[in-house]
């Protein structure tokens, strides 16, 4: 009787564990294959090593760096120029709070 009642947990625990189990679901791209995707798209139309050749250079290309608060400051400074007093703090405030 002890060995049906212990058959009988093992069985449920298994079968309760593979009912929990998550349904495989499909991968998130990497970044490499939505680079990929993106460097396809933007050949179409290219053929033999043209296309070879775009596909190289596109997959290879580093990606932008963001812009930080300090490289935004000095080119506002640099597009600022001569201004000075009151047109200067609004282009400033308005160049620095542009989003680039």
């Amino acid at each position: 009787m002890k060995k049906m009642i212990a058959v009988c947990v093992a069985a449920l625990v298994s079968t309760a564990a593979f009912a929990a189990a998550p349904e495989a679901a499909p991968a998130a791209k990497t970044a490499q294959q939505n680079k990929m995707t993106t460097c396809n798209a933007d050949a179409t139309g290219k053929k033999g090593d043209e296309r070879k050749a775009f596909m190289k250079e596109c997959l290879s290309a580093k990606p932008a760096a963001p812009v930080t608060q300090q490289s935004k400051m000095k080119t506002c400074n640099a597009d600022a120029g001569p201004m000075k007093g009151d047109e200067r703090k609004a282009f400033m405030k308005k160049c620095l709070s542009a989003s680039k």
